[in-house]
């Protein structure tokens, strides 16, 4: 009974973060998503996981990629106009145009307009406040 509360607390710390450590590092993502298939997990390596990630490098790729994740939330309910904006300011970071934070903005302005339980409490869109 133990093991099933632990379990589920760890999917839980997971579904608030996933998207930020996707964010960070695909590799990082994919680890932990086969270390939550085991049979015994526990919470503090999970959390301590999840905390080293902080200090990983930016990568514009992998955070790209995580965009395109929470995008797809988003996609059956927002505007052409709304997705080209996204897409626009998406294409500005990659460059080296704009920040993270502008395009996280933009995400949470959508979120405001078209509310998901699940991406509001998540860390990517968020802030760190869950980890």
């Amino acid at each position: 009974m133990a093991y099933r509360h632990v379990k589920k607390e760890c999917e839980e710390l997971w579904a608030k973060n996933k998207y930020y450590v996707l964010s960070k590092s695909h590799k990082a993502y994919l680890e932990i998503r086969e270390y939550l298939k085991e049979n015994e997990v526990d919470i503090a390596y999970l959390q301590r996981k999840i905390q080293s990630i902080k200090d990983i490098e930016e990568s514009k790729k992998d955070f790209h990629n995580a965009i395109l994740h929470v995008w797809g939330y988003f996609k059956k309910e927002a505007s052409e106009t709304e997705k080209q904006g996204l897409f626009e300011i998406l294409e500005e970071y990659m460059k080296g145009e704009n920040s993270q934070e502008a395009v996280i903005q933009y995400l949470n302005a959508l979120l405001r307009k078209y509310p998901n339980q699940y991406l509001e409490e998540s860390t990517f869109l968020a802030g760190e406040k869950y980890i």
